[in-house]
């Protein structure tokens, strides 16, 4: 089982970016551009490594290898993307990696690429990328090349080894357990729960109950084997639930209208453990979107528009108009999610605007990380 922390040491500690990995300060996946990068990316690494993983590290410094972190990204769907525009595309596996510098909101992104022995190209075009085009890896350069592509083996060695130099021992598991337990979250009553004599999960977050459910917020929760988060949300709920075998999240995300919210689940995440020491994660979407009065959302879209453009010009914001505001990202959601359809856009668009307004840029990044979730945006 690999500490996928050590992994992306081990990665970082060899010289700089190869044709088995690359690192980048942050992804961008809401626009057609960096889609396109990132795209680009997995085609030239899988092309360039058809009998080994090859890695992406996201949240590192270019220049120094500084790691600095970057939010928590939790779409299993991201797969989506790749099959819709390469052919012969790739398994790749998306995860999150807490390190103790970072702050808890903050992680690395691993990104893995698994071995392919077909050549990936682009079926459709993307971006300044046109259908056909096809990518390697030279050293740490990415680059278009034409006709075959000459099949390299000299990385496999080179990343076996770093691999098994990132094996998990009993004291990385004990000593994450401990930090969790003791010092990350001692003031949210942590609990961890051992699977198959093997796998360590460790959760925390705060617990409300209604009726017969306990439900928990401010949640973060870590298969400390592995050392990577399974979930990690400042404001949305879940509800745990687990047997010797699994262990299930259900996530509901809040929505509501003039201060009313209720609670709708989202989607469900269930980790199966197995005797032979793997595991496996089933995910499945719940979410079905809420139906609101469409005069009254003409009013809200309206009102929304009118505030980013005061925003734009620096007009000040009435008390009033500083809590819509606050509610901006989540109501542009639900416009969108009634058939307002320039409205996810129009959210996107807003980031700059939304980023000096510390709550709003959080609610801003939850709203974008839910509408992931619901349908990833391939166009």
């Amino acid at each position: 089982m690999i500490n996928k922390r050590l992994l992306i040491k081990n990665l970082l500690a060899h010289n700089d970016e190869s044709s088995f990995y690359d690192k980048k300060r942050q992804l961008n996946l809401h626009s057609r551009e960096g889609k396109g990068k990132f795209l680009k990316h997995i085609c030239a690494l899988s092309n360039s490594n058809p009998t080994n993983n090859s890695y992406i590290v996201v949240g590192v410094e270019d220049e120094n290898n500084d790691i600095v972190g970057d939010d928590f990204f939790d779409d299993s769907r991201i797969q989506n993307l790749v099959n819709a525009f390469l052919e012969n595309p790739p398994k790749i596996q998306y995860e999150n990696v807490p390190f103790p510098n970072l702050p808890k909101d903050k992680v690395i992104g691993l990104v893995t690429i698994k071995p392919n022995s077909k050549t990936s190209y682009f079926k459709k075009g993307i971006h300044t990328i046109p259908a056909n085009s096809v990518f390697i890896r030279r050293g740490s350069n990415t680059m278009p090349i034409e006709g075959e592509v000459e099949k390299n083996y000299q990385n496999t060695e080179t990343v076996i080894d770093i691999e098994n130099s990132s094996r998990n021992s009993i004291e990385y598991t004990l000593d994450g357990v401990i930090d969790f337990m003791n010092f990350r979250h001692k003031d949210m009553a942590p609990k961890y729960k051992v699977f198959k004599e093997l796998f360590v999960i460790c959760w925390a977050g705060i617990a409300k109950k209604s009726r017969d459910k306990t439900y928990l917020s401010r949640v973060d929760i870590e298969l400390i084997n592995e050392q990577i988060k399974l979930f990690y949300s400042a404001q949305d709920v879940v509800e745990i639930t687990y047997n010797e075998d699994t262990f299930t999240i259900i996530e509901y995300v809040p929505l509501g209208l003039n201060d009313k919210t209720s609670y709708y689940p989202l989607e469900q995440q269930t980790i199966h453990f197995h005797d032979n020491g793997y595991y496996k994660i089933d995910r499945k979407i719940l979410f079905e979107p809420p139906e609101f009065n469409r005069k009254m959302l003409y009013h809200i879209y309206n009102s929304n528009i009118s505030l980013l453009y005061k925003l734009q010009k620096e007009i000040k914001l009435s008390e009033r108009e500083h809590k819509d505001l606050e509610n901006l990202p989540s109501t542009f959601m639900i416009c969108y999610l009634n058939g307002f359809e320039e409205a996810k856009q129009k959210l996107i668009d807003a980031k700059p605007l939304l980023k000096p307004f510390t709550q709003v840029y959080l609610s801003f990044k939850e709203a974008l990380r839910i509408l992931r979730k619901m349908k990833y945006d391939v166009q």
